[in-house]
């Protein structure tokens, strides 16, 4: 199965192979970005490839194709792939060069995507997590491939017997360790603002975009430690989770332990929206 386009040529996942001179090997210089494929259709196409363009633009790298070359590119992975549901990985890197902290040595990128079946998740029961201090670097706007900061925050957790690390800089929730943070105070649901402390998460994007046309409603603001610890409900989101419960953080019960009433009608929302998408 062609699984793989690497540098123009579409291959199986075995022959895919890289320079140890790569510079996103070297460096991390390079970003990514992560596709959901629901029924053979990108989800969000527009949305994730502005995102891809925004991070290339902040490490100055030339985006090397056009918005139709980047769909061509990745239908042609979604349709030498069996599933109908799938996960698309892209990633651009410098290119090859000596190692050398100097950017401007080469000006051929090398641009790696993969699919693989999407795997069945079942979060609603919900999750634990944990807080932690966010000791990630200040650009995490930028969806870069240097995540060293982030696996060991999710290790973390996953020692602690959590799915996921909620961190906090300066007292004041940032986002999980591979996902946005939203929470339900009152009536109100909030999320952190996009100040650059965190990635412009697609899905909370999405949920931000649906909570307010629902008339729900979404804040997008600062949330503080103790905020986050009184919160009725915690959810977490991400392109490959989606929308996922907090029931435990620390060793502190969210709400009644259970997913709330909140969270229960905007996976609804989420759900009907996506069934009615005509994506790609």
């Amino acid at each position: 199965m062609q699984n793989v386009f690497l540098n123009g040529e579409y291959l199986p996942l075995k022959n895919a192979k890289v320079s140890v001179l790569d510079r996103g090997f070297t460096f991390g210089d390079g970003v990514y970005e992560v596709f959901l494929v629901y029924h053979r259709n990108i989800f969000r196409f527009e949305e994730h490839l502005q995102r891809l363009n925004n991070s290339l633009s902040a490490i100055y790298i030339k985006n090397p194709y056009t918005d139709e070359q980047w769909r061509e590119l990745l239908m042609t992975l979604v349709e030498n792939n069996p599933s109908d549901n799938q996960s698309l990985y892209l990633q651009v890197t410098r290119g090859m060069s000596d190692r050398d902290h100097a950017i401007d040595l080469t000006d051929q990128p090398t641009v790696f995507a993969m699919s693989k079946a999407l795997p069945e998740r079942n979060l609603s029961g919900g999750v634990n997590a944990i807080c932690c201090d966010d000791i990630r670097w200040k650009l995490c706007d930028i969806k870069a491939i240097t995540l060293l900061p982030s696996v060991l925050l999710r290790h973390q957790a996953a020692l602690a017997g959590a799915k996921e690390a909620i961190l906090l800089k300066d007292g004041h929730v940032t986002e999980g360790a591979a996902s946005n943070v939203f929470i339900v105070a009152g009536s109100r649901v909030k999320t952190p603002p996009k100040d650059g402390s965190i990635l412009p998460g697609i899905t909370r994007d999405l949920v931000v975009e649906l909570l307010n046309d629902s008339g729900i409603g979404c804040h997008e603001t600062e949330i503080s430690k103790e905020e986050l610890f009184n919160a009725e409900e915690i959810w977490i989101t991400s392109s490959t989770w989606e929308i996922v419960p907090v029931v435990k953080l620390d060793d502190q019960v969210v709400g009644n332990g259970s997913p709330g009433k909140v969270w229960k009608r905007v996976v609804d929302i989420y759900q009907q929206f996506k069934n009615r998408q005509q994506i790609v």
